[in-house]
């Protein structure tokens, strides 16, 4: 019985990951459908995003990230430099 619970919450705990990397695609953080990500539903995203990052990503200023706007942001997302701006880049 213990396999059973404990294979089950790896599993859960696995698919979670998975649906969370899933989520971080445009349309589905464009949750509104606007057509541009706002601070909130990109934070929803990556929950560490500072708004310093996100108004650097926002290169129109207009509030809300474009497609290439959220495409940028999501690809330095990946290295970490969208939710930690204390860091300097490696050389």
């Amino acid at each position: 019985m213990k396999k059973i619970i404990l294979s089950s919450l790896v599993l859960f705990g696995l698919s979670g990951a998975a649906m969370a990397q899933a989520a971080t695609d445009f349309a589905s953080v464009d949750t509104d459908v606007s057509g541009g990500v706002s601070l909130a539903e990109a934070q929803v995203a990556w929950p560490d995003l500072t708004e310093e990052a996100f108004t650097t990503a926002d290169a129109d200023g207009n509030g809300e990230l474009s497609v290439d706007e959220f495409a940028t942001l999501s690809a330095s997302a990946g290295a970490g430099a969208a939710t930690d701006t204390t860091t300097a880049p490696a050389n």
